[in-house]
Parts: C-alpha cells; sequence; structure tokens
C-alpha cells in the first residue's frame, strides 16, 4: 500500500514539474515572439506566423487568431495522438494566449533593439525554439504546426525540427504578399532555421543516452544502487586476459542526465572501480525511445 501511494506522489510531481516546464515554455515563446519577433515584422512561422500576417494585414491580435485555429487543431489531437498529449497543449494553448496579452500589454509602445533586425531575429528565434523544445521535451506542445509535426514523428522517425521547418516554409514566403519586402521575408527564414536547430539541441540533449562498463568486486550493491534510478542493470561475466581471473563486469544503458548520479554512486562505494562510460547514438526498449520505421508494402 505504502509502495503504491509513493509511485502515485511521485507521479503526481513529474506531472507538476511537466507542467511547470510547459508554462515556463511558453513564457520563453511568448517573450520572443511579441517582443523581438513581430514588432520588426519577422515572421515566425506556423500558425504564430499566420496569426502575425493576419495581425499585419488587419490588425486583429495574434492571440484571438491563434486561438481560434487551435481550436480546430486540438480536435485533431484529441483524436491522433491521445488525451495524454492534447491535455498538455491544451494547458500549453490557454498559456501562450493569456501570457501573449498580458506581454503585449506589458510592452506597449516598446521597441527593443530597434534598427538592430537581426540581433531581434537571433534572441526572438533562440526564444521561440527554447520554449517548443522545453515543451516538447515533457510531450506537451504549442499547438498549430507543432501538432502536425507531432502527428507524424509519432508513425515516422524524422526530426521535430524539420518538419517544423518544411511546414513552416510556405507561411514564411506568403508574409511577402502583406510585408512587400523580401528581406524581412529572408529574416523569417533565418528564424525558422534558428528555431529548428535550438529544438533538436534541446531534444537530443533531453533524450541522449550513454552506456557504463563498470568493473568492481562491489558489483552487486552498484547494481543494487543504479536499479534503484528505475535502470535496468546487466551483470556479465568475464575474464581478465592477461591474469586469467573471473570477474564480473556491470552493464547499464541509462539517460544522459542520470550520468552524474551513477557515477555518484560508483565513487560512493567503490572509488577504485574501473568505468568506461560512452553516448550511444540511439536506444530502444523499454523506457527508451520506441523504434519509428516504415512498413514494407506488399
Amino acid at each position: 500500500m505504502e509502495k503504491k501511494l509513493s509511485l502515485s506522489k511521485s507521479g503526481m510531481i513529474r506531472e507538476m514539474r511537466d507542467y511547470l516546464l510547459i508554462a515556463l515554455g511558453m513564457i520563453l515563446y511568448g517573450i520572443g515572439w511579441t517582443v523581438f519577433l513581430l514588432p520588426n515584422q519577422i515572421t515566425v512561422g506556423g500558425l504564430p506566423g499566420v496569426a502575425s500576417i493576419v495581425y499585419w494585414a488587419t490588425g486583429v491580435p495574434v492571440q484571438y487568431t491563434y486561438f481560434s485555429i487551435n481550436f480546430i487543431l486540438l480536435i485533431l489531437s484529441i483524436k491522433i495522438l491521445g488525451w495524454k498529449f492534447s491535455v498538455k497543449t491544451i494547458f500549453a494553448v490557454f498559456t501562450l494566449t493569456f501570457f501573449l496579452l498580458f506581454i503585449q500589454q506589458l510592452t506597449e509602445g516598446t521597441t527593443f533593439l530597434q534598427n538592430e533586425v537581426f540581433m531581434s531575429c537571433i534572441l526572438g528565434a533562440t526564444l521561440c525554439g527554447s520554449g517548443i523544445g522545453i515543451a516538447f521535451s515533457v510531450n506537451g506542445s504549442s499547438g498549430g504546426t507543432d501538432i502536425v509535426a507531432a502527428i507524424i514523428n509519432k508513425y515516422h522517425d524524422v526530426s521535430l525540427g524539420r518538419i517544423i521547418m518544411m511546414l513552416n516554409m510556405t507561411i514564411v514566403t506568403c508574409s511577402y504578399f502583406v510585408l512587400k519586402d523580401w528581406g524581412q521575408v529572408v529574416y523569417g527564414y533565418v528564424t525558422l532555421y534558428v528555431i529548428s536547430f535550438v529544438i533538436d539541441k534541446i531534444l537530443n540533449s533531453a533524450r541522449s543516452s550513454v552506456q557504463f562498463f563498470i568493473i568492481s568486486k562491489e558489483y552487486e550493491r552498484i547494481g543494487r544502487e543504479i536499479n534503484a534510478l528505475h535502470r535496468g542493470v546487466t551483470i556479465i561475466d568475464a575474464t581478465g586476459l592477461y591474469t586469467g581471473n573471473q570477474q564480473k563486469v556491470i552493464f547499464v544503458l541509462a539517460k544522459g542526465s542520470q550520468s552524474n548520479t551513477i557515477f555518484r554512486i560508483i565513487n560512493e562505494i567503490d572509488p577504485s572501480a574501473f568505468v568506461s562510460q560512452s553516448s550511444v547514438i540511439g536506444v530502444f526498449g523499454e523506457g527508451f525511445d520506441q523504434m519509428k520505421v516504415r512498413r514494407k508494402k506488399n
């Protein structure tokens, strides 16, 4: 009973952490979009890009267009991606809509980095990419083309950043018909590239995996402590070629973020242990990523 309560409590803490990270991501996105990109007429792409174009053409506040179109996309999200993803996306959409209004009121009449369009482009894109990346890392989304990208990524092993960039190229190009300035369109392309680059960096760092080979006389104690991190441990029988001695080797696959914890466990139990750590390109299976491969058509 106590174990179930403990698991339930840890699950609630993880969920709260996820929602806090999504809120942080949406705040960063809102600042990047409305403080640096929108005032300098730089198209951010995606649904915010559509909202920006509508705003420049008609004066309709971006949050209204953003929320209205998202309502339709969220219905698709619920049907295809399920409630777990969609609930977080709904939370993100409401959070971003609220903060868009708040940030615009707070910065009304103020233009940051005036006459520094390129710097505004880089800073705004970095903030937007960071916001989306943080949201995606906890299975959230800011809606819009993020939903479309998540649907494609669910069935195909294609980079999220690359999908978003391809989907948004058309929208950025279309901004020319309102802005009548190819220079601004080019800044939009730069913004897309930086956003996709930052998204991939954040997601890859969050999902990076490492493998350990650990040789120690205290392999049982070390193995149990690593098991407590919810990571599998495999004990391999080995023989030293030079000495001929039998020994045990611990083999562990873990998330990159757990490396320091594992090193601390080893150092506390057996500081003289022999440890080999290396990064791995991909780890697929329970507790890691799922394999996404195309099935051959008959």
